[in-house]
Order: structure tokens, then sequence, then C-alpha cells
């Protein structure tokens, strides 16, 4: 297995599409009230972190440089915005509420599962990006990286970054946690969810 370096990972705050149910892909939305606590509170848990070392990385997408103008240190003046940590292509789905989606799901596959609804539906996204194509750009991302960063991204993308650095396959990234507001600490193939 590879060496990482020491990452810190987030996902964007609350958007109105979050809300919505919507799926948003390469499509975007504001942050809401919410979604601007979600970045303040990232901001706090990066606090009891020392970022001046770190590289700083963000989504180029609205959303996640909102986000990354909350929560990183002198308003992301730091950061730089990298096309590789954009959120996952959900092609003909863009835009789309996901009560509205009407397909034939894969056995075990609903679409009351959690907030960001079943991953295993971006898999399947008509003319999406796919799992195999994001796990290679995520790994050439990871690749590149210098040293220790701080990346800011979204909710699919976030999965695959830290199931290429944990080694879990594509079927299992619904296993690993979600969420907005919180930070990932990954270190030395360990990982750590701060609230």
């Amino acid at each position: 297995m590879r060496d990482f370096p020491e990452l810190l990972i987030l996902r964007h705050g609350e958007t109105e599409w979050n809300r919505e149910g919507r799926m948003q892909g390469a499509l975007d939305s504001a942050l809401t009230d919410r979604g601007r606590e979600h970045a303040a509170q990232q901001a706090r848990i990066l606090s009891q972190f020392d970022l001046t070392e770190l590289d700083q990385f963000s989504s180029p997408q609205g959303r996640a440089w909102a986000t990354a103008q909350i929560a990183l240190p002198d308003g992301a003046a730091q950061a730089r915005k990298e096309p590789k940590l954009v959120e996952i292509g959900v092609g003909a789905w863009s835009g789309k509420l996901r009560a509205d989606l009407h397909l034939d799901l894969p056995a075990g596959v609903t679409l009351e599962e959690g907030p960001d609804g079943p991953i295993g539906l971006y898999q399947h996204a008509p003319g999406g990006e796919g799992f195999v194509a994001l796990r290679a750009r995520v790994t050439s991302f990871l690749a590149d990286l210098s040293g220790p960063s701080v990346i800011v991204t979204h909710g699919i993308t976030s999965r695959m970054l830290r199931a290429v650095i944990l080694n879990v396959p594509d079927e299992a990234l619904g296993d690993l946690p979600g969420g907005q507001g919180v930070v990932y600490h990954l270190k030395d193939g360990v990982q750590k969810r701060l609230e």
C-alpha cells in the first residue's frame, strides 16, 4: 500500500440543492445559511492545526470554493483551485431531484439512504462519470501531492479520495462516513472524523 501525506479533507457546506435533494454533479448551487455555518465549524476544527506548512487545494466549483473561503485561513488566499477535485459527474441526472429519478435500481439500493442518497446510485447515472473514472482522477491528484495538505471538495469525491488512501474498494464506498461541517484527518493510513 502506498504512503500518502497527512491530509485534512472537507466537504462543502449544505447547498440549496442539497436541502432539496437535487443531484448537483457538475452543476452548482449556493450555500445555505446552514452551509455557511458548516464551513465556520470546519474553520474552528482547522484552527486546532498549524496549517502554515500545508498546501491548500479546493475544487473550483462554487459551493466548494465558497466553503474554502470561510473554512480556510486568510479566506483561502493560499488555496489553489484544482479541477481534479470536482464532484463526480452525474450526466443526465444533473439538476434533477433524486425523488424524480425513475430508474430500476440495483437490488438493495433505495433512494432514502442518507443525505447523499445511496452512494451506489452515482455509479448508475446515465452519461455520468462513474467510479472507475473518479478513482483514476483522484488517484492522479493524490500522486501529485508533495506534502501534507488541506483539501476542500464534495461528498462523493471526498469518499473516493479517502477510499484510495484507505484501500477501500468502489463497492464499499458507501461504508465510508460522509457529512458536512466535519473534517476528515488522514495520517499513517488512519482516518479520524473531527467534529
